[in-house]
């Protein structure tokens, strides 16, 4: 049985009162809304990358068809000019004028086709860069609303992060002194009760599981020496006795 002053056992709810507040700071970090926030927009960015490299792909395919249609269509006005020089200059024989000027009429349709795929191309390619840029934009964008929510998180953390480490101070300055068998009584119920070693009796009532005492258990409680720690029948946790407890 562990034995204690009751100003020792009465220390020990100022200790438990600052575990709460320590739970309830990191409960606070942990469920800070820029979190989700982050989260979701790591989330959508992660969509906006795979965009991005499916316009950046149908860009550079623009740009190579365009490339290889701008050089055909070189060639076949390259063709054109040879053969125009070739005609108009009058040399060969009338058959072959005549095969020339028809070889210019195919080339020149030939040239039309070429150039109507060519500009095809170019729109093609208009429309993937716009398709990247607007992409790059929102991409930009989504990541500077990440460094804003960061921010906003970071000083949040900041500041909740200075307050627990006041309130562990105002802790360890509680806990000494308490007897060591005490505190380590209270440590091992508080890690198997939610974070809850210690409560007060009040009212009859148990405020670790709001259990009020039975008849039995009161004069059980009654009879019990000021410095004995008491335990709550129904939830095993330290039962500290007050001018309050109503016994």
């Amino acid at each position: 049985m562990v034995t204690a002053a009751a100003q020792d056992q009465w220390r020990l709810l100022e200790v438990q009162g600052h575990d709460i507040r320590l739970s309830q700071i990191a409960h606070r970090q942990h469920a800070l809304p820029e979190h989700a926030r982050i989260a979701e927009l790591e989330k959508s960015l992660s969509g906006i990358d795979d965009e991005l490299v499916v316009a950046r792909t149908a860009a550079s395919d623009a740009a190579r068809d365009l490339t290889k249609a701008e050089g055909d269509v070189e060639q076949v006005r390259q063709r054109v000019a040879r053969n125009q020089a070739r005609l108009d200059s009058g040399q060969g024989s009338a058959k072959d004028l005549q095969a020339t000027q028809h070889e210019l009429e195919s080339l020149a349709n030939r040239q039309s086709v070429l150039e109507d795929a060519e500009l095809e191309i170019m729109e093609r390619q208009e429309a993937a860069e716009a398709a990247v840029q607007a992409t790059t934009a929102r991409r930009d964008q989504v990541n500077a609303e990440i460094a804003e929510a960061a921010a906003a998180r970071d000083k949040q953390l900041a500041t909740l992060t200075e307050e627990a480490a006041e309130v562990a101070r105002e802790r360890e300055n509680a806990a000494a002194g308490i007897p060591k068998d005490l505190l380590a009584l209270y440590e091992r119920i508080r890690e198997n009760s939610n974070g809850v070693g210690a409560a007060r009796l009040y009212q009859r009532r148990c405020e670790g599981c709001n259990m009020t005492q039975p008849p039995n258990e009161l004069n059980r409680l009654r009879s019990a020496p000021q410095n004995e720690v008491l335990r709550c029948e129904e939830c095993s946790r330290i039962l500290v006795r007050t001018a309050e407890s109503g016994l």
